[in-house]
């Protein structure tokens, strides 16, 4: 099979997530199929202005790594090439828009198209790529699952495996000592995680980005559980959760050419149960965690099949689209639907319906 498509380079971005590797790897397969070379792009955009950071990818070079966590490539949330941060001698830092460097260094490397493989901010770059000129498919990667365009990102179903082997493990601990163990799990602006987790590992209180809650009903529904005997509850808060009338709590302001990082809600959230209650407490962040590991089987077929469909695009000449998971099939949608919203979890939707019938206080 040919295609008017000769050489094909593929790059990760943003935060690594289970199943990147087997990604790149059906790219190369699907690729070399088609007559087509693949490079890989090293550090998101950075390697494109690096002497080594270009590198051919054949057969032998993803051999076995479709189990492997991380990307071989390497990633970086740093590099946004149309917010690229640039040091000035008085030590001030200015914004610079390097898109035109980047179309400039693709074509100048004879690479016909690029795969992209990221979550919201990879995919907007990718949408202003091709809208300068250069073919272009996206690969949604997000552990948060917070892509509207498709059911669902690879990378999402191992981190809340992740999570809720966590969480039934704080079980234990919290029953022995008879004390309430508050988990803090990713999601930014959406509660996936933190919602599938919670209620697949019988948490009693689910704070999510979507729901403000209310401190008091949170120590109330606590103060509850014990009094029927049940001396231990178990909290799952999502990073991104904010109290009624509040901000999120934040690690470090958003600065040149970086989002702002969050964190601390369950230290926040576990000392105000404490002081309310009188219940001792403890506060566990997840963290990296949930980014690390081998992919569970669901996401190794799902990420091989949207790199074999990302290659499929490009050869048929489809560009400026994303790949999507409309099951049972995967297609595309314009990048610029793609990245217009975040999907966020819906108030009236299913697994928060089974939450509330379970009785798990949701904050509200």
């Amino acid at each position: 099979m040919t295609s008017p498509i000769r050489s094909i380079a593929v790059n990760t971005g943003g935060g690594d997530a289970p199943g990147l590797n087997a990604v790149i790897r059906a790219v190369v397969l699907a690729a070399q199929t088609r007559g087509i070379d693949v490079y890989g792009i090293r550090r998101g955009y950075e390697g494109l202005f690096m002497d080594d950071g270009v590198v051919h990818l054949n057969r032998d070079a993803v051999r076995g790594i479709t189990h492997l966590g991380g990307t071989i490539l390497g990633t970086t949330n740093r590099g946004n090439p149309l917010e690229w941060p640039v040091e000035r001698p008085d030590g001030t830092v200015e914004v610079v828009d390097r898109s035109d460097e980047v179309v400039a260094e693709l074509r100048k490397r004879r690479l016909d198209a690029l795969i992209a493989i990221g979550g919201d901010g990879s995919l907007r770059i990718a949408h202003a790529l091709a809208e300068k000129g250069f073919p272009v498919v996206g690969v949604p990667k997000t552990i948060d699952n917070d892509l509207e365009a498709t059911q669902l990102t690879f990378g999402f179903v191992t981190a809340v495996e992740t999570a809720t082997d966590a969480i039934d493990r704080l079980h234990s601990t919290a029953e022995s000592h008879r004390r309430v163990m508050v988990v803090e799990l990713m999601g930014r602006h959406a509660g996936w995680i933190s919602l599938f987790a919670g209620v697949a590992g019988s948490a009693d209180v689910i704070l999510i980005p979507e729901i403000p809650y209310d401190i008091e009903k949170v120590c109330a529904s606590i103060q509850a559980r014990y009094a029927t005997g049940r001396e231990f509850a178990i909290v799952v808060v999502a990073e991104g959760a904010r109290p009624l009338g509040g901000g999120q709590v934040l690690v470090e302001e958003a600065k040149a050419g970086r989002a702002a990082r969050l964190g601390g809600v369950a230290e926040q959230v576990g000392a105000a149960i404490e002081a309310r209650t009188g219940r001792e407490t403890r506060t566990l962040v997840l963290g990296h965690l949930q980014r690390g590991g081998s992919p569970t089987a669901y996401d190794r077929l799902l990420a091989l099949r949207f790199g074999a469909a990302a290659v499929e695009m490009a050869a048929a000449g489809r560009f400026d689209v994303m790949v999507a998971l409309d099951p049972p099939h995967v297609h595309a949608v314009p990048l610029a639907e793609a990245v217009s919203r975040l999907k966020t979890v819906p108030l009236d939707g299913e697994v928060v319906r089974t939450a509330r019938d379970l009785g798990t206080c949701l904050g509200d």
